[in-house]
């Protein structure tokens, strides 16, 4: 996929984005922050066997964290989490297909650090 694709996949996912909402009866919640600019991200999910069933995201920011959120809950939902063990900071910028600086980069990352966090128990449920 060429980089303007990638761009314009972004910005729809921003417009438009995927599984925004909240899970009244999720089994793990979590809010990440970036201090640096000010972006939030509250994941919520539920996990049944080892494998995300449902996720959303709400959200405050800049277009690249918000985008990436919906982004990554299309890419996990369904997934096992012992899957996502082979997501690497790396692998998801790459498959995000943009360029970013590092202080974007953060902003990608927010929702996948918060994913990380709230599978390992760092977050908050019900």
């Amino acid at each position: 996929m060429s980089e303007d694709i990638a761009y314009e996949v972004m910005m729809d996912h921003y417009r438009n984005p995927h599984n925004y909402g909240t899970i009244e009866n999720a089994t793990n919640r979590i809010t990440e922050y970036n201090p640096i600019c000010g972006d939030t991200v509250h994941l919520e999910m539920i996990i049944n066997e080892g494998r995300i069933e449902d996720i959303k995201f709400v959200g405050r920011g800049c277009s690249i964290s918000q985008a990436s959120a919906s982004i990554l809950t299309e890419t996990v939902k369904g997934k096992s989490i012992s899957s996502l063990n082979d997501l690497t900071d790396q692998k998801y910028l790459m498959d995000l297909g943009v360029s970013l600086g590092p202080a974007r980069e953060r902003c990608a990352l927010l929702s996948l650090n918060a994913l990380r966090k709230a599978i390992a128990g760092d977050g908050t449920a019900p």
